[in-house]
């Protein structure tokens, strides 16, 4: 029996998972708060207690135009990375690795995600973690400038697979496509649609943990 550890950050998201059934793994969701800091702190506690075969990332996100992403859709995250971390010079970030940081040894904000994640048929691509909701085309692109083909912008993605990683768990970000990153109308926002996506996803990475 495998064993996976699943943090969200909202009762919204987590509601939807506790009936998450799959035959062979052993299923505990972590509602952890919103952001990276939250959810590095949750993840660490739950892994710090019991051990666990996987900790995935899970809930609903915006996707990038031009990822080919529809809302209702969802997708898997090839790397995780802290994409606002770093520090301003004028109107240029520079991310850590031009800087000469770390946030651990030989880690510059960039967090491999669990391999099997690459060949279940899903979308998956880079995730970027933002402390602040993108709310403008400017804003989008800057981040896609960064991040070049990323697919979804969420907010504690890092921080689950920081803690992962001192802990030595592999990890994956699975997140339902609620709705487009940039301009902030949330009229539009598809959060059913999105949850829906995020349980067929889910079940996809804990079939294959099973298996693997």
């Amino acid at each position: 029996m495998k064993r996976a550890l699943i943090v969200v950050a909202t009762a919204g998201e987590a509601e939807r998972l506790y009936t998450l059934n799959v035959s062979g793994v052993e299923i505990q969701i972590v509602m952890s708060g919103v952001g990276a800091v939250a959810a590095a702190l949750a993840t660490q506690a739950a892994l710090s207690a019991s051990s666990y075969d996987l900790a995935i990332s899970a809930g609903i996100g915006g996707a990038f135009e031009g990822s080919g992403l529809a809302v209702g859709s969802v997708a898997l995250a090839s790397e995780i990375v802290q994409a606002d971390l770093g520090a301003w010079d004028g109107d240029a970030f520079l991310p850590l690795a031009e800087l000469g940081l770390e946030v651990t040894a030989g880690n510059t904000g960039r967090f491999a995600c669990w391999p099997a994640s690459l060949s279940l048929g899903l979308p998956c691509g880079p995730f970027v973690t933002v402390n602040s909701v993108t709310g403008s085309v400017a804003g989008a692109a800057e981040l896609l400038r960064r991040v070049p083909g990323a697919l979804v912008e969420g907010m504690e993605g890092a921080g689950v697979a920081h803690a992962a990683l001192l802990a030595g768990v592999p990890v994956a970000e699975v997140r339902g496509i609620s709705n487009f990153v940039g301009p902030r109308d949330r009229a539009a926002w598809r959060i059913g649609e999105a949850l829906t996506g995020l349980d067929t996803g889910l079940r996809r990475v804990l079939e294959r943990l099973a298996e693997s």
